[in-house]
């Protein structure tokens, strides 16, 4: 991304695209009982609470009432059509790391395990967008999650510790693209979860040669174990390297979240929150994702910007919104063109 002299001053921004993960799927419902939903209802009331708050952008989870997070394709829709009824201008992002479960054996006999995962594409009613990762990646989130935030909660537990600790992303290249052209096909946005440079520069060369057609949104994640850490030269030294048409968000975890989110506010992009990133203020107090929300509406408007409402954010996202050749994806994402047949030097952009 490039920075003119101008490009810290608020009126040449972007209004703020809030995203808020309300539904902390690695945390029961225990663990939080004021700020965790568990019932359809409660899930439901939790986006309409999130929306009122500020936020427009919903990742989304689902529960069974158990506590434990849902596989089952028929839950997610469930929730997908009551909130798209409850809150019709709210973006939803439905978090792409789901496996689902078969529900009968029928189902069980004609799904290959990579089937399982491309069903975001066939939910009913569609979601607004489906986070995509890129490249395999270790996500041991214990890595960060210090004891002293875990006591009392259910990640206290070795054995659970055990299991997030050698948890992984898997998204290979052959289910990346096999991904996208679903997602694609399905007119849902896919919105790229980045782990770091590496994962940018894959997805810079999938774009090259037309693997994706459509708009770039992007959310880097430092959240150390296999990700990057959160570091701000991390942080900094992927906005240098993105592209100027994209959209950024920050996402981090616990205390790290605030300072990001503020940096993020400060250079004209936009942040992340909610129960999924933190369950404590600066304090170690427990902190729910509607007062987050509200936070960064602070500041924001202390930094002088405005936040978007759903409208707005959509058109900021460009939802809905797909590019028919290589060439056009590239400088609607503010990328410069590939090299010509026998062109020499560095390509310009047009």
């Amino acid at each position: 991304m490039q920075f003119f002299d101008d490009s810290l001053h608020p009126e040449n921004m972007e209004k703020v695209v809030i995203t808020v993960a309300p539904y902390g799927p690695e945390w029961m419902p225990e663990d939080f009982p004021e700020d965790i939903p568990l019932t359809m209802d409660e899930q439901v009331q939790k986006a309409v609470d999130c929306y009122e708050a500020g936020a427009t952008v919903l990742h989304l989870h689902v529960r069974e009432l158990d506590g434990k997070g849902s596989k089952r394709l028929s839950k997610f829709n469930e929730l997908i059509a009551g909130v798209r009824e409850a809150v019709p201008e709210m973006i939803i992002q439905v978090g792409g790391s789901i496996s689902f479960a078969p529900e009968s054996d029928g189902e069980a006999a004609k799904w290959l395990s990579d089937d399982t995962r491309h069903m975001l594409a066939e939910l009913t009613p569609k979601p607004d967008q489906v986070t995509v990762a890129i490249n395999t990646t270790q996500m041991n989130i214990m890595e960060l999650l210090y004891p002293e935030y875990l006591e009392g909660t259910s990640l206290a537990n070795p054995a659970i510790q055990a299991a997030y600790s050698e948890m992984t992303v898997p998204a290979g290249p052959a289910w990346v693209c096999e991904h996208l052209r679903r997602l694609q096909a399905s007119n849902i946005q896919p919105h790229f979860q980045l782990t770091g440079m590496h994962a940018l520069e894959t997805l810079e060369r999938i774009v090259r040669r037309g693997d994706y057609m459509g708009p770039l949104n992007l959310t880097w994640i430092g959240i150390g174990g296999g990700f990057d850490g959160p570091n701000p030269f991390n942080f900094f030294n992927f906005i240098h390297r993105a592209p100027d048409g994209c959209t950024l968000t920050a996402e981090s975890l616990l205390k790290n979240v605030l300072p990001f989110n503020t940096m993020a506010l400060a250079m004209g992009l936009h942040p992340r929150c909610g129960n999924e990133d933190t369950i404590i203020d600066h304090s170690g107090k427990r902190f729910g994702s509607v007062e987050q929300i509200k936070q960064t509406v602070r500041v924001a408007h202390e930094l002088g910007r405005e936040i978007a409402n759903g409208k707005e954010a959509r058109a900021i996202y460009r939802i809905g919104q797909q590019y028919s050749s290589i060439e056009e994806t590239l400088k609607a994402n503010g990328m410069a063109p590939n090299r010509l047949p026998g062109q020499k030097g560095v390509p310009q952009r047009g």
